[in-house]
C-alpha cells in the first residue's frame, strides 16, 4: 500500500490519501520545524503521491496556514490537494467572539484562513473542538451556510461529544443541509476511548474517523524509556527523549513530542502505556521494523477509520510513517495488540455483550447486518 492507495472519506466523494500530512510542526518553535525542514517535509509528502493536508488557523499562531499556502502556491498543486483546516480556538485574547463555534467567529476565521492559505476555498472546514455552549443548529446553520458559498467543499467535526456529533448529523438530514462527512479524534493504541461512542456513531453516520497522535504524542516511537522518565518524576514536565543516548539530559529543546510542556503533560507515561509499549516493541523485533510503524498499523487497519493525520519534523519522521502502510500484522500480533491496550468498558457500553446477546434472543448469538456483510 502506498499514499496513493486512496479513498473516500466517509459516506462522500471526497478521495483522500491513507495518511494525511498533520503540519502541526510547521513553524512550531520547539518540536516543529523552520521553513527549509517544513517545505522538505512537504515536498517529500506530496511526492511520494500524498493528497491530503491538514493545518489549523492556531497552528503556530498562522504560520503553519501561511507556510502550507505558500507551498502549494509555489508547486502550483492546489487542484491536486485536499486542503483542511479548523476554526474554533481563540486567536484574540480577551474578545470573547473570536472563538468558540458561533456564527461570527466561524464566519471570521474563514476568511482569516482564506487569505492566509492564498486560496478562495477550502476542502474539508473542522470544528476544531466542541466549545459547549452553541447550539447545534447554529453551528450546523453556519457551516451549510459556508458551503453553500462555495467558500467550503465540505466540514467535520473534531472533539467532541458523539451525542454531539449525532444532533448535527440528524438536523443536517432532516433539514436537507451539508452533513458533516468525517470525525477527528485522538486514537491510538494508547488511547481506544473513541470505541465506546464515538466509532459506532461514525460508522451508523457514514462518517469515516481519521486519527490525530496515533502514536500516543510519540510515546509508541519508543524513544522514551520508562527508567530514565522515571528518574525525571518531580522536575516538571521537562522529561527526556532517550533516542540519542539512555544517560542525556531531559532538553526542551528536543523535538521529542512529550517533552517539557505539553497538552498531555505527562499523563502518557503511565504503567498501562508502557505495558503496551512493551508489546509494541516485541511485534516491532519479530517484523523488523519500528514500533512507530506497528503501532500506526494498527491505528489504519481498525474499523471505521479512513486514515491517519501523520506530522513530522524530519523527512525520516515522514518516511518510517509511510513505510507502516506496507507492514502485515499477522492475526496473533493483531490479537496481542488488541489485548495489550484493552479498554474496560463503562455503562451503557457494558450491556452490549455477547451473554446479554445471547440472553435477549433465547441463547442464540444474532449478528447485526452490518456485522457479517
Amino acid at each position: 500500500m502506498s499514499l496513493t492507495n486512496v479513498r473516500t472519506l466517509g459516506r462522500s466523494g471526497l478521495v483522500v490519501s491513507p495518511l494525511a500530512l498533520g503540519t502541526m510542526t510547521f513553524g512550531a518553535d520547539r518540536w516543529g520545524s523552520a521553513e527549509q525542514g517544513s517545505r522538505a517535509v512537504f515536498d517529500a509528502y506530496v511526492d511520494a503521491g500524498g493528497n491530503f493536508i491538514d493545518t489549523a488557523d492556531v497552528y503556530s499562531g498562522g504560520r503553519s496556514e501561511e507556510m502550507v499556502g505558500r507551498f502549494i502556491e509555489e508547486r502550483g498543486l492546489r487542484e491536486q490537494l485536499v486542503l483542511a483546516t479548523k476554526a474554533g480556538f481563540s486567536r484574540a485574547r480577551g474578545n470573547v467572539n473570536a472563538g468558540g463555534n458561533g456564527a461570527k467567529n466561524l464566519y471570521a476565521a474563514l476568511d482569516r484562513s482564506l487569505s492566509r492559505l492564498r486560496t478562495d476555498y477550502i476542502d474539508l472546514y473542522w470544528i476544531h473542538i466542541w466549545d459547549m455552549v452553541t447550539p447545534a443548529e447554529e453551528v450546523l446553520h453556519t457551516m451549510d451556510a459556508l458551503v453553500t458559498s462555495g467558500k467550503v467543499r465540505y466540514f467535520g467535526i473534531s472533539n467532541a461529544p458523539a451525542w454531539y456529533v449525532a444532533q448535527l448529523a440528524v438536523l443536517a438530514a432532516e433539514r436537507d443541509r451539508a452533513v458533516p462527512i468525517a470525525l477527528q479524534y485522538e486514537y491510538s493504541l494508547v488511547e481506544r476511548h473513541v470505541e465506546h461512542e464515538v466509532l459506532p456513531a461514525a460508522r451508523a453516520l457514514g462518517m469515516g474517523l481519521l486519527a490525530w497522535s496515533p502514536l500516543g504524542g510519540g510515546l509508541l516511537t519508543g524513544k522514551y524509556r520508562r527508567e530514565v522518565v522515571a528518574a525525571q518524576r518531580g522536575v516538571g514536565f521537562a522529561l527526556p527523549d532517550t533516542s540519542a543516548s539512555a544517560s542525556a539530559a531531559p532538553s526542551v529543546d528536543s523535538d521529542g513530542r512529550l517533552n517539557g510542556a505539553n497538552p498531555f503533560g505527562d499523563t502518557k507515561f503511565s504503567e498501562r502505556n508502557w505495558a503496551i509499549l512493551e508489546v509494541v516493541a516485541a511485534v516491532a523485533q519479530e517484523l523488523e521494523c519500528t514500533p512507530a510503524s506497528v503501532a500506526l498499523r494498527w491505528s489504519s487497519q481498525q474499523p471505521t477509520v479512513a486514515g491517519l493525520i501523520v506530522g513530522a519534523s524530519r523527512v525520516s519522521q515522514l518516511q518510517e510513517n509511510m513505510a507502516a502502510l506496507n507492514i502485515a500484522l499477522s492475526a496473533d500480533q493483531l490479537a496481542r495488540l488488541d489485548a495489550a491496550s484493552a479498554i474496560v468498558p463503562t455503562y451503557p457500553a457494558t450491556v452490549a455483550s455477547p451473554a446479554i446477546n445471547r440472553m435477549l434472543f433465547g441463547g442464540h448469538a444474532v449478528a447485526a447486518w452490518d456485522a457479517y456483510r
